[in-house]
C-alpha cells in the first residue's frame, strides 16, 4: 500500500505528525487522538498497526511501553510522488518568499532609519 493511501484518513495523518516530531509511546499517541477525534483505544491501536505494517511507523518495546517512529523512506517516496506537481504550486512559494523577503527589509529599514531632528521655529 502507497503511503499517500494511508494518509488519506484523518486519524492516521493525525498519528503521523504526531510521529514527525520523534518517538512516541503508543499511549500518548493514543490520549492524543482519542481527545481530538473521540475514538477509542482499540480504534488507535489499530491504526497505529495499520501503520507499522504498511512500513510508515516502527515499534520497539521499552519494558510494558511500546514506542512508535516513523520509517522515513515511505514519507520520502510520498514526496517524490508530488514532485511532478511541484510546477502547480513552486512558483507561488518561490513568489510568496521574495514578498516575504521584501516585507521583511522593508521592516529592517524602517527600523534602524533614525527621526530626523527637528528644528524649533521661533
Amino acid at each position: 500500500m502507497h503511503a499517500l493511501d494511508l494518509l488519506g484518513d484523518p486519524v492516521r495523518r493525525r498519528i503521523v505528525e504526531l510521529l514527525a516530531d520523534g518517538e512516541l509511546a503508543a499511549g500518548e499517541v493514543g490520549r492524543v487522538v482519542q481527545r481530538e477525534f473521540g475514538i477509542s483505544q482499540p480504534a488507535v491501536s489499530q491504526h497505529l498497526r495499520v501503520l507499522r505494517e504498511a512500513g510508515l511507523a516502527t515499534v520497539r518495546a521499552e519494558g510494558t511501553r511500546r514506542l512508535y517512529a516513523l520509517d522515513p523512506e515511505p514519507m520520502r517516496e510520498a514526496a517524490e510522488w508530488f514532485t511532478p506537481f511541484e510546477r502547480f504550486w513552486g512558483p507561488r512559494l518561490d513568489a510568496l518568499g521574495t514578498e516575504l523577503a521584501r516585507s521583511a527589509r522593508a521592516r529592517r529599514l524602517a527600523a534602524s532609519a533614525s527621526p530626523t531632528t527637528q528644528t524649533k521655529e521661533t
